[in-house]
């Protein structure tokens, strides 16, 4: 099993906050947006927010490979709906690369 720990920004504005937590509550959930996440071997997924840091976790399978997903996504109409549904109450990390949305974060400690 590996694990990816990933940060993202929500623009700093407390209804657009209110919205995006909206649309992860399970009942507002997407079916196909599940379906890619656990057709590309993502067994676990979490999001944790502070502010408008959000945090991931997620925890997939030995052969997962963040480009193979990029790629399915790409081919997957709904999840590109979604994604740009997303990018409404999202904006980068000044850090980020161009185009680069949830940026993987380095283990600098473990007990």
């Amino acid at each position: 099993m590996k694990r990816y720990c990933l940060a993202l920004d929500l623009k700093n504005d407390p209804q657009l906050i209110a919205e995006y937590e909206r649309w992860h509550k399970a009942e507002n959930s997407w079916p196909e947006i599940r379906k890619s996440i656990v057709d590309a071997e993502i067994w676990d997924m979490q999001i944790y927010r502070t502010g408008n840091r959000l945090f991931m976790i997620m925890e997939t399978s030995d052969h997962y490979e963040p480009q193979k997903k990029e790629a399915m996504d790409a081919l997957n109409p709904r999840v590109q709906e979604w994604e740009q549904l997303m990018w409404i109450f999202q904006q980068p990390l000044p850090w980020a690369k161009a185009g680069e949305k949830w940026v993987v974060m380095e283990q600098i400690f473990q007990l």
